[in-house]
């Protein structure tokens, strides 16, 4: 992976005064005592928020240029388990494919790359390396290490494979979503209202903030996905089993 490429990313989720927004946010998902997965941690701006709220974190993160940072970012706080497996529905093997000069990207879905190739705000990317991992699932961490009270799921594209492999709901969760890829989106909303969540909001970009007055169902949200221009790019969907906590 290109040095370069992990140092923008460190500038840009590390970046000044962005902590503060970040907690200001999660602090409605977490506080002191919870349990968080992180599922896709990237450079572990999300997970750092997570343990300055007081929740204990599971960081799964499979890059491992990416997972020698979060090993430096932690410096071996003992209430952070490093996973470095794939997440999806069944146990078992994927090919990880790396944008080295993007590493925000990688994806374990030959779908994603398909949907990007000539996107409009997709141009140039290119996944140029590959390696196969081992695959665990949601339901496997929560065996290892408890019911999370939130989880977050951004790995490019494979946000429904991962929710297949969770059989009981936490109290809230979020998965990223992209307007190349909205079947994706649509799948994942109706996983989760198998799993009994009624209540959607939604957050573009890197906004931090609900797009949404109030929250939805899943087919108010489906819709309002599907109305997006392609320039929206993508966002987070957050789910949960108390509204308020979407409000």
């Amino acid at each position: 992976m290109k040095r370069e490429a992990v140092s923008r990313s460190l500038r840009t989720y590390h970046a000044p005064g962005r902590a503060a927004a970040l907690d200001g946010f999660y602090c409605r998902f977490l506080g002191a005592g919870d349990l968080a997965f992180d599922v896709g941690a990237h450079v572990g701006d999300r997970m750092l928020s997570f343990r300055r709220l007081g929740a204990r974190v599971v960081a799964v993160e499979p890059q491992r240029a990416l997972g020698r940072v979060l090993r430096l970012l932690l410096r071996g706080d003992p209430d952070v388990a490093l996973v470095s497996q794939l997440i999806g529905a069944r146990m078992g093997e994927a090919e990880l494919r790396l944008n080295t000069a993007n590493p925000t990207v990688a994806t374990a879905s030959a779908a994603f790359i398909a949907a990007a190739a000539g996107a409009p705000g997709w141009e140039g990317q290119e996944w140029d390396k590959a390696e196969t991992l081992p695959i665990t699932t949601l339901d496997a961490l929560i065996a290892a290490h408890g019911m999370p009270h939130f989880i977050k799921l951004d790995i490019e594209g494979f946000e429904a494979e991962a929710l297949r492999g969770l059989s009981r709901p936490p109290r809230a969760l979020s998965f990223e979503f992209t307007t190349i890829q909205r079947d994706v989106a649509a799948e994942c909303l109706g996983l989760l209202a198998a799993l009994g969540y009624r209540h959607f909001q939604a957050s573009l970009g890197e906004s931090l903030s609900f797009a949404l007055p109030a929250p939805c169902d899943a087919a108010e949200m489906q819709a309002w996905i599907a109305a997006l221009p392609a320039r929206a790019n993508s966002g987070d969907i957050y789910a949960s089993l108390e509204p308020a906590r979407l409000g």
